[in-house]
């Protein structure tokens, strides 16, 4: 039995707020001339009204002993009755005579056979797709008032549900069931044999995947394969509501072993195959979600891996970066090296000047003679003035390189930036 709070159905709620009440259920002066004019005593009066405003809310007549207290004592005081008086009919034929003129005022018909037609049409259409009690007595009641049809009472309508559900969901569970072999039934009837352990492959089918270890990895690899083998379950499930399928095998994962033994073969055939069909789904889910963690913990561990190397390429960077300033730092023309250059130039040019230095004569062993030295001494002295060419013309390349970087003003600008 499907409980009415769980559903759409019309009904009062436990508490009553005064906006309900004011909205639903107070009376307008042309309502209450209208009613007074229909009935003979104040009981009558009062009955009436509250159907009335009944009718309009929750599309069905309730009987009065349904209705709230504090919406009978509003409409009383709404209708200026003495305090105390009770709604009634009187009579049954009173009754069915101001239910009548309500449901024509109100335009509403009350055609039994023809709410059950509708009913049962929608309930039927909608239970191959949803599961769900509550939701198959929806698409009714809503369908009910579409059609401006008095609802049926919510028994009627449960029993309805309950009678056509169990139609629907047989007509499915043998469809699903001729869809298999008689190989593919025994593989899923041998899942509920209860093993040595105790335990069954059953309970297996509805394990979830472990933490993703390349061992738990290659675990759920072998489990798809076993849960492929049981069939190809697209085929036993073509053409039904996935949410059907849904809910066949949530009912056999909240089942045990022992419980789906005690159901009838079809049924117990069917709710298996839904759950292999939906492991086969996870298991491929569960598998992929895997493989994501695995590569991204690798990603992870590369990255950090990549970092440390970066860090190590800065710090490599630095200290050449660090080193090559200090360097340029000597050779420029602000440093003390090229200030100790200036001077020992200077310093050989007095002592060559001394010495008497001139171009040598065409043909003789050294570009340079010196008159004031012996003709011994004179060559040691111009390879010395050689030596001396060669290491200028050295540090003039150096300095032409850091003048084809844009200068030692822009490298230390560069380094500085860096």
């Amino acid at each position: 039995m499907t409980s009415i709070e769980r559903t759409a159905y019309p009904r009062f709620r436990r508490m009553i707020t005064a906006a309900e009440l004011h909205n639903h259920f107070a009376v307008k002066r042309a309502e209450v001339i209208w009613a007074t004019e229909q009935t003979d005593s104040d009981p009558h009066l009062l009955a009436l009204v509250l159907s009335w405003k009944c009718l309009v809310k929750m599309g069905r007549f309730p009987s009065l002993g349904e209705i709230p207290v504090p919406v009978v004592d509003f409409v009383r005081r709404g209708l200026g009755l003495p305090e105390g008086t009770m709604p009634e009919w009187g009579s049954d034929r009173i009754g069915r005579h101001h239910k009548a003129l309500l449901r024509e005022r109100v335009g509403i018909t009350n055609d039994q056979k023809l709410a059950r037609q509708i009913a049962e049409t929608a309930i039927r259409s909608e239970a191959a797709r949803k599961n769900n009690p509550p939701d198959l007595i929806n698409v009714a009641v809503e369908k009910l008032i579409e059609a401006s049809l008095e609802l049926l009472a919510f028994s009627t309508l449960n029993t309805m549900t309950a009678r056509i559900r169990t139609e629907v969901n047989q007509r499915i569970f043998h469809t699903i069931d001729g869809r298999l072999s008689a190989g593919e039934r025994h593989g899923l009837e041998r899942l509920l044999v209860i093993g040595p352990e105790g335990t069954s492959l059953f309970n297996t089918l509805k394990q979830p995947a472990k933490s993703p270890t390349w061992s738990h990895l290659r675990e759920q690899v072998a489990h798809l394969a076993w849960v492929d083998s049981l069939g190809d379950t697209d085929t036993w499930v073509e053409g039904i509501a996935a949410s059907k399928v849904s809910d066949f095998a949530g009912e056999a994962q909240a089942a045990d072993a022992a419980v789906l033994g005690d159901y009838g073969r079809v049924k117990r055939i069917a709710l298996i195959a839904c759950l292999v069909h939906k492991a086969r789904q996870r298991a491929r889910d569960e598998l992929v979600a895997m493989f994501c963690k695995r590569v991204a913990l690798k990603v992870k561990a590369a990255k950090t891996e990549l970092e440390a190397i970066h860090q190590r390429q800065r710090a490599l960077t630095e200290a050449l970066v660090s080193k090559f300033k200090t360097l340029l730092g000597q050779i420029d023309d602000d440093s003390a090296v090229a200030a100790m250059n200036t001077t020992a130039a200077e310093l050989a040019t007095r002592t060559i000047t001394g010495l008497g230095a001139r171009k040598a004569p065409d043909g003789a062993p050294e570009s340079v003679t010196f008159d004031n030295l012996s003709a011994s001494s004179a060559p040691a002295v111009a390879g010395l003035l050689r030596a001396f060419d060669l290491q200028a013309a050295g540090m003039d390349r150096i300095a032409a390189t850091v003048a084809g970087f844009g200068g030692f003003a822009e490298v230390y600008s560069d380094i500085d930036f860096w």
